[in-house]
């Protein structure tokens, strides 16, 4: 029997073990010194930023996609968490974001909405918050990344074909987001989100 609880077959109680601190993704290689997703040099947990709380919170500064850059380096601010917003002041700031070139701005406040909306909007909210990932990694130059959030977006907004919750045109979105994602060197402005 391994002495690692993660190779004992069923998932363990807590995972964060295997999140990387940086880019928050789950590692496929626990063991490695280097995540393979953002390529961030994992060391110790005692040396990640942590809040009043205990829990990790990165403090170092981020470009305007959202990328790490080094302490002390000027950055981009970032959106503040848990603003309280309606679902049309939610789809008035991402869409105002998405204009102004700033995708990773605009998945952070429609992942606030994801955290707090009604069981029955949640996939709602997370697929918007995929198109706005996968516009970001547009931007980044990660076609492959854009390519699989802007799908994953699409398939998560299409069970709301035919509907406009509060005045979401899904049906143009999905039709968007297939197309762009289809074909990612196409240049195409920013979705309409409603």
């Amino acid at each position: 029997m391994s002495d690692e609880p993660w190779r004992q077959g069923g998932e363990p109680a807590c995972m964060l073990h295997l999140v990387c601190p940086e880019c928050g993704r789950v590692r496929e290689r626990p063991g490695s010194a280097v995540c393979e997703h953002c390529g961030v040099r994992l060391g110790d947990a005692a040396d990640r930023d942590r809040d009043s709380a205990g829990r990790a919170r990165n403090a170092r500064p981020r470009d305007g996609l959202g990328r790490p850059l080094p302490y002390g380096a000027e950055g981009v601010a970032r959106q503040p968490e848990g603003v309280p917003r309606t679902p049309e002041e939610t789809l008035v700031e991402a869409q105002r974001l998405l204009d102004a070139g700033r995708p990773f701005h605009a998945h952070e406040v429609l992942e606030d909405m994801w955290k707090a909306a009604p069981r029955e909007e949640r996939a709602l909210w997370r697929a918007l918050a995929q198109l706005a990932v996968g516009l970001t990694h547009a931007a980044r130059g990660n076609a492959k990344g854009a390519t699989a959030l802007l799908s994953r977006a699409a398939d998560g907004l299409s069970p709301y074909a035919g509907t406009a919750p509060h005045g979401v045109d899904v049906d143009a979105l999905v039709t968007w987001a297939r197309a762009r994602a289809a074909d990612e060197h196409r240049t195409q402005p920013s979705p309409r989100l409603s």
